[in-house]
């Protein structure tokens, strides 16, 4: 019989049947019931004491281990059998956890018993939130800069970085007249950028550091680290001159050239020979050149008649030839000059898309000052009067079309001027005639556009929907809005 109710029961050690000797002993005294867990909103990391921030999903491993160790002192008289969480909303800053716990009591009988800990969610912001949220504490900046009018090189280089997500450990990014500033709370996460842009573009880099602090006893330096990336001031569609021994080592190309894309390195073609070349950034370093005309000197000429060049003989120690050009004799007028009989005889290599009738953007190089160090050596007769660029469109129509859009990176922008603008729709149709370019760069379906019928076609170049990705848009938190299903 039980010494405590009578009642009969098995012998056991304590002589008591289970109900009393819960009511004689508790085995969980001693253990928080209530406790706290520190949470930054910012980057939905939990505070493990004493200064480690950890990433935790709700009712995951990571957070019981968490939640545990903040009892683990109290749980050293007891025998931990079992934990786990009891589901509670979200939103309401608990965190529930039930144990299982065995202890041995009264002459040697096992007792075993649940019980449960709850846990009051707090918000912290951890330090790394607080030196992105001061925007102001940085240990590193990579300076980007291009000594160019044009932009298209930026725009290029800043899809990239959206691909990629080197963007994610920046604390600011801050654009200037001739480039970006990126900054850091690291000088990894500067050195990792600085690789970066040395692989995508071709470009060079100095670095310097700044002493800001120094503790003489623990022999502890604090540094400020700034990295200065200077990209070659060639953008595409450039003309270019180039140096007589560098285009001797190019395969005789010509020394006049068109830049065609901007990659890794520079792509050049001769528009007389469609001769290619790539000048890597080592190269274009050890010997420059510069681009001869501004874009906004783009001159709009009318196509009067052309000839295609099928066989055109190689010249001594020629490299590779373009299989994406055709090489074509035009004989070209200025559209602002429709009202004379003055013609331009060029060659050009858009033979492929050229027919008469056409308007086309060039510079004319017959008409102008040269004020170029190369250009002004060579003979005249090997200057072209006329270069062509790449043949004209409607610009609003193909822009009322564009059913695609790109991300931007978020940053403090200075005062946007209108020419940014005409740049920025300059990249755009850039990429939509360059698939090369396209194939780097995230383009996403731009749903409040349409897609038009092919009947009313112009001949512009257009990205296909196979190219696109749909944009992903979440309204909602995580969790659903009222009366939504919990997303796993």
């Amino acid at each position: 019989l039980c010494c405590q109710c009578g009642v009969p029961i098995p012998p056991n050690p304590a002589n008591m049947c289970v109900g009393c000797l819960r009511a004689q002993v508790d085995i969980t005294e001693g253990i928080p019931k209530q406790g706290t867990v520190h949470f930054c909103k910012q980057c939905e990391r939990y505070l493990q004491p004493p200064g480690t921030w950890i990433q935790c999903a709700l009712e995951s491993r990571e957070l019981l281990a968490l939640c545990l160790k903040k009892i683990k002192a109290s749980l050293s008289k007891v025998r931990l059998i079992d934990a786990g969480f009891i589901w509670t909303e979200p939103h309401s800053k608990r965190l529930k956890l039930k144990l299982t716990v065995q202890k041995e009591v009264i002459n040697g009988a096992v007792l075993q018993q649940v019980f449960v800990v709850e846990y009051v969610v707090q918000s912290q912001m951890c330090e790394d939130c607080h030196r992105i949220e001061a925007k102001d504490f940085w240990k590193a900046v990579v300076q980007v800069r291009q000594k160019t009018v044009h932009k298209k090189t930026f725009y290029y280089l800043e899809q990239l970085i959206l691909k990629h997500r080197l963007h994610q450990n920046t604390l600011r990014i801050k654009e200037i007249h001739d480039g970006l500033d990126f900054y850091y709370s690291s000088k990894q996460y500067a050195q990792k950028m600085v690789d970066f842009l040395q692989c995508t573009v071709p470009s060079r880099s100095k670095s310097s550091q700044r002493l800001i602090s120094h503790d003489i006893h623990s022999n502890v330096y604090n540094y400020k680290s700034t990295f200065s990336v200077e990209i070659v001031p060639i953008c595409k569609d450039n003309v270019v001159c180039l140096s007589p021994k560098l285009a001797q080592s190019l395969g005789n190309m010509s020394q006049i050239c068109v830049c065609i894309r901007v990659t890794s390195t520079i792509h050049l073609i001769d528009p007389r020979t469609l001769q290619i070349a790539e000048i890597d950034g080592n190269t274009y370093w050890r010997h420059p050149f510069n681009s001869l005309f501004h874009p906004k000197q783009l001159e709009e000429f009318i196509i009067m008649d052309i000839n295609r060049v099928h066989e055109k003989k190689k010249g001594a120690g020629a490299g590779a030839r373009s299989n994406k050009h055709t090489l074509a004799e035009a004989w070209v007028r200025k559209t602002s000059e429709l009202d004379t009989d003055h013609q331009y005889f060029c060659c050009t290599h858009l033979g492929h898309i050229l027919n008469p009738g056409d308007l086309v953007l060039g510079f004319d190089l017959a008409n102008c000052n040269l004020n170029d160090e190369f250009a002004n050596k060579m003979n005249p007769q090997h200057i072209p009067d006329v270069v062509l660029i790449k043949k004209s469109y409607d610009r609003s129509r193909r822009q009322r079309r564009r059913n695609w859009k790109l991300k931007e990176l978020e940053r403090d922008r200075e005062a946007t001027d209108t020419d940014d603008e005409r740049q920025y729709q300059d990249f755009l149709e850039d990429l939509e005639e360059d698939e090369t370019i396209r194939k780097n760069v995230n383009i996403y379906r731009n749903a409040d556009i349409p897609v038009e019928s092919d009947t009313d076609d112009d001949g512009a170049p257009r990205i296909s929907l196979a190219e696109m990705l749909e944009d992903l848009h979440i309204s909602q938190d995580a969790t659903g809005g009222e009366g939504a299903e919990m997303l796993t």
